[in-house]
């Protein structure tokens, strides 16, 4: 699909930025993006690429919303408790820019569901709140060969990378399965805000062919202290997932 007028006035302002340009909004208007969890982090991220014209956006998530989402989740309002995320969310998405094609699918992250989900998909972004089906969803990626778009968050704290299957660490390479205990973690909205929010620019930038990746390191951000870190990490030939492949090569 080629730019149009309304494109050109709807995203003028991010087409003006010169590595951009409407190259990288006619590459955003014909992409794909499946975004994980529509909670905390899932709500941001998916206005973020409605907002900014990303072509397809499929919704996965398996809950309702509740009273207690209420203070990170933005895509849900007070009259959406009971209702199912995926529908909420895409109710106010096709509001915000109606060009945008919203694909709400209301189920769990597994091997199946992955198979048939991840099809003619540019980018995974993990919203998702258990490490479970965080793995599900990285080697589902990985064997598909579609990059991952990774954020977590607790309290004050968050984290950030970009995984590219083959070329960086997966996320069992940077965090190595183990027995998950199922806890509620505290989350103010504010984090979540914003972790969801570099997750799009890196999605957009990742979409668009620009800008350099936050591949091969994890951004930790600390808001208690407002202190920030990088940190490199390193494919692990043990890596269940990616290490087999790494020997071949």
């Amino acid at each position: 699909m080629e730019i149009t007028e309304e494109d050109r006035e709807r995203y003028h302002r991010q087409i003006l930025y010169p590595l951009f340009g409407e190259k990288g909004q006619k590459r955003l208007k014909n992409a794909h993006a499946l975004v994980a969890g529509v909670g905390g982090l899932g709500s941001p991220v998916a206005m973020y690429l409605t907002t900014g014209g990303v072509g397809r956006i499929t919704l996965v998530d398996s809950d309702r919303v509740s009273l207690s989402n209420l203070n990170r989740q933005l895509l849900h309002f007070e009259g959406d408790v009971n209702a199912e995320k995926v529908e909420s969310a895409r109710e106010k998405l096709v509001l915000m820019n109606s060009s945008v094609q919203v694909y709400p699918v209301k189920g769990k992250i597994t091997p199946e569901a992955c198979e048939v989900l991840l099809k003619e998909v540019d980018v995974v972004v993990d919203c998702l709140d258990n490490m479970s089906s965080r793995y599900t969803l990285n080697e589902a990626c990985y064997k598909m060969r579609i990059p991952l778009i990774h954020g977590g968050v607790y309290g004050m704290m968050g984290q950030l990378t970009t995984i590219l299957p083959g070329q960086t660490p997966c996320l069992e390479c940077i965090f190595p399965k183990e027995s998950e205990k199922k806890v509620t973690i505290p989350v103010f909205g504010p984090t979540a805000g914003f972790i969801a929010s570099l997750q799009a620019l890196e999605t957009l930038k990742l979409l668009a062919g620009m800008g350099k990746l936050l591949t091969g390191r994890m951004l930790y951000f600390n808001g208690e202290v407002m202190e920030y870190a990088l940190i490199d990490f390193q494919r692990r030939e043990d890596c269940p997932v990616c290490g087999r492949d790494r020997k071949k090569t």
